[in-house]
């Protein structure tokens, strides 16, 4: 099999190092022999590139199968008018569906996205999965609105869609919950007892807007409205006297690696209590272009820093950004929350991303054995690409 030897200005491995007067050896597959130093090369033809180098980038979150109702949702709406919008306005011609579903597919793989943690409540992107280069791990997503005597309808329903999954696609997946604010003790049981014999990880929506705060601690608010105008009966449903994570993870398998989902208001104390929760890997995965999106706020990531927290990025849907491009999100980051350093969001977006899903071992840095492929960063304009300028941009190499 034939070998490749590539180089740049920097090589970031995704571990949080930078290395300098390297060059990385692989095969035509992708896997990486070796990394050496340029002097032991010799006279072997080596590609050269100006810019930087990284593992191939790692989308943790995301909804591929709402990529046909990009910009049908308006921008700064708040959660529960998103969510509206999302479950009434969702169905389209099956056609429509399925080639959006297909560019969104090319998209990533064209801004250096080798894998993908995407959320799936029905089947029409299993098609395009298997299909794919990318390696996606699906989370089956269940809800019941809180309506514990509804939890078993639901989860039959929905298992019907992950037996598809893994019987007729044979892809790799699991089911998990979609939110505190949506998710029953009954439907957290089933879900917990459907996950025991696994070993994938298990991801959630967390504390997205203000309204869930509002249902955990006074029972009212937008959610209870919008589950009512749904036309159901939240009398007895909710569950007061927690904050929203802390049900959760109550209702959930610490022995189990978990993934948040965005995380928009979480305080140190919540970030302090699932730490010491987890038992397994804990990763928060943050989704700044749909925070911004959706409800026009960020997390604060200096409370994940301090508590040294793992993160990993997401783009979430194109119903809820403007691009499906990890990329993207990084320089999100760098220009509202400048506190978070390059290597370090190499990082997050490359191996925390990877570890996340269990994929740790194949993919998400630069070593040898693993297949990560690799992405070529530079700034059009001539500046360093660690500035996360807009004119940055990607070429995927491998």
């Amino acid at each position: 099999m034939k070998t490749r030897k590539i180089t740049a200005d920097r090589i970031y491995d995704g571990l949080g190092n930078c290395l300098k007067d390297k060059v990385i050896v692989f095969r035509d597959d992708g896997e990486i022999i070796d990394i050496v130093e340029k002097s032991q090369v010799g006279e072997a033809p080596v590609e050269r590139y100006k810019g930087i180098l990284t593992p191939g980038f790692i989308n943790a979150h995301c909804h591929l199968e709402l990529s046909h109702m990009k910009g049908l949702v308006d921008t700064g709406t708040g959660l529960m008018a998103f969510v509206k919008d999302v479950v009434t306005r969702r169905n389209a011609k099956e056609a429509l569906i399925r080639q959006a579903i297909k560019d969104a597919d090319r998209e990533m793989a064209g801004n250096g996205i080798v894998a993908v943690g995407d959320v799936s409540n029905v089947s029409d992107s299993f098609q395009t999965k298997a299909e794919s280069n990318i390696h996606y791990h699906t989370f089956v997503e269940m809800f019941d609105f809180l309506q514990k005597k509804e939890a078993q309808k639901h989860f039959d329903s929905y298992n019907k869609v992950l037996k598809e999954l893994r019987h007729t696609y044979e892809l790799p997946g699991n089911a998990v919950p979609h939110a505190p604010y949506s998710v029953s003790e009954n439907l957290f049981k089933l879900l917990r007892d459907e996950n025991r014999l696994s070993d994938h990880p298990v991801c959630m929506h967390n504390m997205e807007t203000p309204s869930e705060l509002d249902l955990f601690s006074t029972g009212a608010g937008e959610i209870v409205d919008l589950y009512e105008g749904f036309g159901m009966d939240c009398s007895d449903c909710i569950p007061k006297g927690f904050s929203p994570l802390t049900y959760a993870l109550k209702n959930m398998d610490p022995e189990k690696t978990t993934v948040l989902v965005h995380n928009t208001l979480c305080g140190s104390a919540d970030i302090k209590f699932a730490e010491q929760w987890a038992r397994a890997g804990l990763y928060w995965v943050t989704c700044p272009s749909a925070n911004l999106y959706i409800e026009n706020r960020l997390p604060r990531y200096e409370y994940f820093k301090d508590a040294v927290a793992k993160m990993a990025i997401g783009t979430d849907s194109l119903t809820s950004n403007w691009t499906l491009s990890v990329l993207d999100e990084m320089k999100v980051i760098a220009k509202y929350q400048s506190m978070v350093g390059f290597e370090e969001l190499i990082q997050w977006a490359t191996f925390n991303g990877a570890a996340a899903l269990k994929l740790g071992d194949k993919i998400g840095s630069l070593e040898k054995g693993k297949r990560p492929g690799i992405n070529l960063l530079w700034d059009e304009n001539g500046g360093e690409p660690e500035q996360l300028a807009e004119s940055v941009k990607l070429r995927p190499l491998i």
